[in-house]
């Protein structure tokens, strides 16, 4: 599947019954986000979202999404459980 065909840079806006106002634009940050907390590595992200700097794809595409601060969080206190 080629980037630029699955996250290309249309600005038509999803519509419909249940749909909030989001455009492709908007799809691509949530790929990228949902990517890396699923552990894609940054370098495949930014070839999926078709970026020439991954300081794009890292700094501006990434959002942290909540679930994966709170297994970060249980993963500290389980490491520092067993430090003391």
């Amino acid at each position: 599947m080629a980037p630029e065909t699955s996250f290309g840079h249309s600005s038509e806006p999803l519509s419909g019954p249940g749909y909030a106002r989001c455009g492709s634009h908007d799809l691509r940050h949530s790929c990228n986000s949902l990517l890396g907390a699923q552990g894609v590595s940054a370098r495949v992200r930014m070839e999926i979202l078709g970026h020439s700097d991954i300081r794009l794809t890292e700094n501006v595409y990434t959002h942290v999404v909540p679930a994966s601060i709170r297994e970060a969080l249980e993963g500290m206190g389980r490491v520092l459980a067993l430090a003391t």
